[in-house]
């Protein structure tokens, strides 16, 4: 790098392009969370993803472009992350945008301007590349004193960017920064666009500014985009002299971590070994700190299982540097310290990030400590250069939970190869006895029916948002046994489908209504309330007359059970908002059920709920609730909505059209989220809130179990009358059980230790028939006995009574049934006894199988548990045998 070139940090760098840009008219936008709103994106790639509206029209802004810092995670070459200095699985990409705004000439302009201006990088060291046809760009950079010499063009591949096959298109710009030639290939005709590592492109201009037909022809769009990309590793790396973005500022503050941590040291240029490990932990630490702060928690699918994936790599890679300990909490620690000031959300739950780290370092040190036992004995089986074969490296993912990408690593490191598509056929094999597994469900037998009701009916129109009743409603279908049938006579079970219902159909959590049809001489109950690709099917009994397709109804949903329910969702979207408070907001719906009597509600953390956490939870939703606040529903499109901050369900579709229920006051309600199901109209209504259970329910999912209103009153009184026949078996008033029973417990344990000790003790009876019964084993006596109510431990109290009372060499082989009802097995002798031919370890291993167990130790002590308590006479007989007695 050349001596005038200033020396600058990674935030420098950062803090300089930004201001850049916003000295000149743009709106600096923050980065946006790694979470996209765009479903059609695992993970934040791009700077330009929040920016997608403005691009297509549906935004605009004010300002003539916008800037950001953007943090990036991809995965897509990560086997190559650590073997260069140019990959990364995060990475920050600054970013200057307009929509037509801004000018091709002004956008070169203030590239060039910033380069030598700002980053003082010298005009000799920048190289340029232009799309084949693009005459324009190449006249600005011309224009602005580039050499020709400096200027390449490259082809379709490398500098034209498309959105797909048609729509808006349009060529692109690159910079180069030369790093020299001592770090090239060596060819005189070296240039950008060649593979080696001279030329480092640091800066695309991509110039949105055609709309490709079918036809092939490319009509210019009404306005040209703008969409500029620095990599801020990159910029680091030519900034600081380094020929890496791992030796600059930010990713040395890890890589040192590592060495601190493993004792090795770190070399730059080794691109093998222990280095490469080093930079893959400094990496994926980086990107596993950021994924979780925004809210991404560990899973076996989608963006949890990028995380876990990027995790266990890490993890694996610290124990090639033999790391053994948990470690990842420090890169934690070390990122937050390094780039806490730049991202806020890092700093912002902490305790959390740290939890889910250290659990599921844990987790897989299990499974890698299992799985690699397995796998190095299958790789030691193989010989040289075979290929590990593709069902043993499906047994390693399925049973082992071993990723298949270090399977390969650890694989290719002994010298061979894996079977992938052997792998991916077992993989396909499980997936078709999954789904022959579900063939059988009850819904598959209903299937074919409302797939063809449903094209031949429009959807039900439901109207119990308005009230519970609704006259009029005609019969469109009826369905008995998965047939359509035209009538229903008395006695018979029939699914109704009516062209209007104000019965709610189970969806979202909610279950579905109960209550009546009636019409002329006809009378059906209904008992629950489904549906088929829209169309609501009424599951009811017909009580009185028949009931004909046709048939001209009135519809009255049980508006009691429907009000509990409606007490128990808004209570639901009351809790998802309090967790999210006291846990944090990568607390998500995982799912629920809102029933008349309780409601379940299932979301993403980590780690069981305190008792203080739990407490506080309830408290805040109680708060909502006494402070009696309205409940509105308000109809809105789907971008709106989002923009109001609604809480949506990740993996949810929904239509351009949502329902957004907020519970507090409109321009800042404690809860907010798209809702399709029924909500009383003020949180009073819902009475009172109560905890009742927490529980997991999988990996990184908790389950709390929670009533409300008339369920709340009865679990309360319920808890009421449980305390009153506690107080009057105990003989005391209600407030002093807990005091009468911490008092009863210390009498017992007391109690229990005077039993043991009488028990283990000299003046125990069995015992002391037991040294009577001592047995002449040829030097030293032998006590055999079988005792009761003692743990396995005790019976070590057991040995030292018999040591004391028999004179001279003596051993025992003791045996109990323990509180648990398991058998223990203890055998112990005095050296001299030992001397003389007893062997306690060997007795024990020779016994230990006739209750089910297993055990050992040192010649003058051994000890097992088992199973088979019944075994232990048995047992006792087979240590007369082994004895000679």
């Amino acid at each position: 790098m050349a001596a005038d070139v200033p020396m600058m940090t990674t935030a420098e760098i950062r803090s300089a392009f930004l201001k850049f840009f916003e000295e000149r008219g743009c709106k600096l936008f923050p980065s946006s969370s790694l979470v996209p709103d765009d479903p059609s994106l695992l993970l934040a790639n791009a700077g330009m993803n929040q920016f997608k509206q403005y691009y297509q029209g549906k935004k605009t802004m004010k300002e003539i472009g916008a800037t950001s810092c953007q943090k990036c995670v991809r995965t897509n070459d990560i086997d190559i992350i650590g073997s260069d200095g140019r990959h990364a699985s995060f990475f920050e990409m600054l970013g200057n945008f307009s929509f037509g705004g801004v000018s091709k000439e002004q956008a070169c302009a203030w590239a060039l301007e910033l380069s030598t201006e700002v980053f003082h990088l010298p005009i000799e060291r920048l190289y340029f590349t232009v799309f084949t046809d693009d005459d324009e760009t190449y006249g600005i950079w011309r224009s602005l004193g580039i050499e020709e010499s400096h200027i390449s063009r490259l082809g379709e591949d490398d500098n034209f960017w498309a959105a797909g096959p048609t729509g808006p298109c349009g060529p692109c710009s690159e910079i180069y920064y030369d790093m020299g030639e001592d770090v090239g290939c060596g060819r005189p005709d070296c240039a950008p666009g060649c593979d080696c590592d001279r030329f480092l492109e640091y800066w695309n201009l991509v110039f949105t500014q055609f709309d490709r037909q079918e036809d092939g022809s490319m009509p210019e769009l009404p306005h040209r985009n703008l969409d500029t990309g620095m990599g801020l590793e990159r910029m680091s790396a030519i900034m600081q002299g380094k020929t890496s973005f791992f030796d600059s500022d930010i990713m040395q503050g890890l890589i040192k971590l590592g060495e601190e941590i493993s004792g090795v040291s770190y070399v730059s240029d080794d691109y093998e070994g222990p280095s490469r490990s080093l930079r893959i932990i400094a990496d994926h630490a980086r990107s596993v700190d950021f994924m979780i702060s925004d809210g991404v928690l560990p899973g076996n699918e989608g963006r949890g299982y990028v995380l876990r994936r990027l995790l266990r790599r890490a993890v694996f890679h610290g124990r090639l540097l033999g790391v053994e300990g948990p470690f990842l909490t420090r890169f934690i620690d070390r990122v937050n310290e390094l780039m806490g000031d730049a991202y806020p959300e890092l700093t912002k739950n902490v305790a959390l990030v740290r939890g889910i780290v250290s659990a599921e370092e844990e987790r897989f040190s299990t499974t890698l400590d299992n799985g690699r036992v397995y796998l190095d004995e299958a790789l030691s089986k193989l010989a040289d250069s075979e290929v590990l074969d593709g069902a043993s490296a499906f047994k390693l993912h399925d049973t082992f939970g071993f990723p298949i990408d270090l399977t390969v690593e650890i694989a290719e490191g002994a010298g061979h190869a894996v079977d992938i598509e052997g792998f991916n056929r077992e993989m396909e094999l499980q997936r078709e006895r999954a789904r022959a597994n579900v063939k059988g469900d009850a819904w598959g037998t209903f299937n074919d029916i409302w797939v063809e009701l449903s094209d031949a009916l429009p959807a039900t129109e439901f109207t119990g948002y308005e009230g519970c009743s609704l006259s009029g409603a005609r019969v469109v279908a009826l369905v008995a046994n998965g047939e359509r049938v035209a009538a229903a006579h008395a006695g018979d079970t029939v699914d109704v489908v009516l062209d209007r219902t104000p019965f709610y159909a189970e969806m979202g959590g909610q279950v579905g209504d109960t209550g009546v049809l009636l019409g002329e001489g006809i009378r059906l109950s209904v008992g629950d309330t489904k549906s088929h690709n829209g169309l609501y099917a009424h599951t009811a009994q017909v009580e009185e007359g028949t009931l004909h397709e046709g048939a001209v109804l009135t519809a009255s949903v049980d508006e009691h059970r429907r009000a509990l329910i409606k007490r128990n969702h808004t209570a639901t979207h009351l809790l998802d908002a309090a967790l999210k408070e006291v846990l944090g907001n990568h607390v998500n719906q995982a799912g629920s059920l809102v029933s008349p009597e309780h409601l379940r509600f299932d979301f993403t953390h980590f780690e069981g709920l305190t008792t203080e956490q739990l407490r506080r939870v309830e408290e805040l939703v109680n708060r909502e609730i006494f402070a009696a606040k309205p409940v509105v529903t308000r109809v809105m499109g789907i971008e709106d909505a989002k923009a109001s901050g609604a809480v949506a369900l990740f993996g949810e579709k929904y239509s351009d059209v949502v329902r957004v229920v907020s519970c507090g006051a409109e321009e800042r309600p404690f809860s907010r989220e798209l809702c399709g199901g029924t909500h009383v109209g003020n949180t009073a209504e819902i009475g009172l809130f109560r905890i009742v259970s927490e529980s997991s329910t999988g990996s990184n999912v908790r389950r709390i179990e929670a009533v409300t209103s008339l369920g709340a009153i009865n679990y309360l009184e319920g808890r009421e009358r449980m305390l009153l026949e506690t107080a009057e078996a105990l003989k005391c008033r209600p407030e002093e059980v807990p005091s009468r029973v911490t008092a009863l417990q210390q009498s017992l344990r007391e109690a229990n230790q005077k039993l043991k000790a009488a028990l283990t003790g000299g003046s125990s009876d069995a015992i002391g028939r037991a040294i009577d019964a001592a047995q002449d084993a040829g030097g030293y006596q032998v006590v055999i006995a079988e005792l009761s109510g003692l743990e396995g431990a005790e019976l070590r109290n057991v040995w030292d009574t018999i040591r004391g009372k028999v004179d001279g060499a003596c051993a025992c082989v003791i045996a109990t049934v323990t509180e648990k009802g398991t058998p223990a097995l203890l055998a112990a002798a005095t050296d001299d006894a030992v001397k003389a031919g007893f062997h306690a370890g060997n007795i024990i291993k020779a016994i230990a199988p006739v209750v089910d167990g297993r055990g050992g130790g040192k010649p003058t002590m051994a000890q097992a548990g088992g199973k088979n308590a019944a075994g232990i006479a048995s047992a006792l007989d087979a240590a007369r045998v082994e004895l000679g007695l």
